[in-house]
């Protein structure tokens, strides 16, 4: 399968048109008359007159083959054209990066705004600089993740990244407000009276477990804040509106659940989990994922305990990114295989010198 880099080079497809006009066009005398002899008439040009009419058919055919597979051989090229350029983080200290590149010598060096995933994003394009172009990428620390192996590149390659230390104020104010204010989950909470008093009570005790390190907030209406909804409803459907990540539906789907069915189809097809003793069944659906269990909600304190302690695992918070320090990133050329996509696929070349040969003959056979 072909994958064009330079797509732009179909925009000459309408060049097709001038074989197709070449081919339609023939000459024919405006008029014609018989005479015995044209010794006595004056001298003239002849007259002759352009109509339209198809002729040689399948060379026209061929012609028009051969400048579309010619545009595909062109649009699958790659012509490495970028020398020496610096690739600039647009958060980072403006004058802290002129020095750095600078002192690099990329002062002459043309410049262009670094995409988000930088080091991938020039593995993948590294195609377009020349052989002997040099690349230098200035950005903060925290926005190139240190990855797993050591990239490798066909260019030399300098990094030069810079932590974005916090002013001594703010720093102190937040390690206060990380040592003193908990983080928040906001919550929706849909239930009758009767039993959102048993929600409440669950939610009062999530917040003095784990250290308190959660602060739950609930709320009788959805918000952008929400992450998590529970629905406690049995007469009635979620608003339409309400998304979040989380849903914890208190009603557990059966066939006889005509309601439950309507208001959450997706339940029908739910997956089981059984974590900490307790079943779980979840589905995804455009609103979120939503989650149902016998559990919904606890009935004493070691059931609320087991959900606590299985929410936790679920809820899993990812491995911060580590920060790529600065370094050199030598030419690998001979290490790196060709990039797939920077020479064009052998079939064209073939298919294009086919059709040439083939064009020249029609053409010499045409003529006698």
């Amino acid at each position: 399968m072909m994958l064009s880099s330079y797509p732009l080079w179909w925009l000459a497809l309408p060049v097709l048109l001038l074989p197709v006009w070449w081919h339609r066009q023939k000459r024919q005398r405006v008029k014609a008359e018989s005479l015995a002899t044209a010794r006595f008439l004056p001298s003239a040009p002849p007259e002759q007159l352009r109509v339209w009419q198809w002729r040689d058919k399948v060379l026209l055919l061929v012609r028009c083959l051969m400048l579309v597979a010619l545009i595909a051989w062109l649009a699958a090229t790659i012509f490495p054209w970028r020398g020496d350029t610096v690739l600039v983080d647009s958060g980072v200290d403006k004058a802290w990066a002129e020095k750095e590149i600078a002192a690099a010598g990329f002062s002459s060096a043309a410049r262009m705004e670094m995409p988000a995933d930088g080091l991938q994003w020039l593995r993948q394009n590294e195609r377009d600089w020349r052989a002997d172009a040099r690349l230098l990428v200035v950005a903060r620390a925290d926005q190139i993740a240190m990855p797993a192996r050591i990239p490798q590149f066909n260019h030399q390659l300098t990094l030069r990244t810079r932590a974005t230390p916090l002013p001594a104020a703010a720093s102190t104010s937040a390690a206060q407000q990380s040592s003193v204010a908990p983080a928040e989950q906001h919550i929706a909470l849909a239930a009758a009276p009767s039993r959102a008093a048993a929600w409440r009570s669950l939610f009062a005790a999530f917040d003095s477990a784990g250290n308190a390190a959660i602060r739950h907030i609930l709320a009788a209406e959805q918000s952008a804040k929400t992450t998590l909804i529970v629905w406690d409803t049995l007469s009635a459907a979620p608003p339409a509106n309400w998304r979040a990540a989380n849903w914890w539906i208190a009603i557990a789907p059966s066939p006889s659940s005509t309601s439950s069915q309507v208001a959450f189809p997706e339940l029908a097809n739910a997956a089981t989990l059984r974590i900490n003793g307790i079943t779980l069944r979840y589905a995804d659906s455009p609103r979120g994922r939503l989650w149902t269990s016998d559990a919904f909600p606890p009935r004493d304190a070691d059931t609320a305990r087991a959900l606590y302690e299985a929410w936790r695992l679920l809820d899993a918070a990812p491995a911060p990114a580590y920060a790529t320090p600065s370094q050199n990133f030598a030419a690998a050329r001979s290490a790196l295989p060709a990039l797939a996509a920077a020479k064009p696929a052998a079939w064209l070349a073939l298919a294009l010198l086919a059709l040439f040969m083939i064009e020249r003959i029609l053409a010499h056979a045409r003529r006698h």
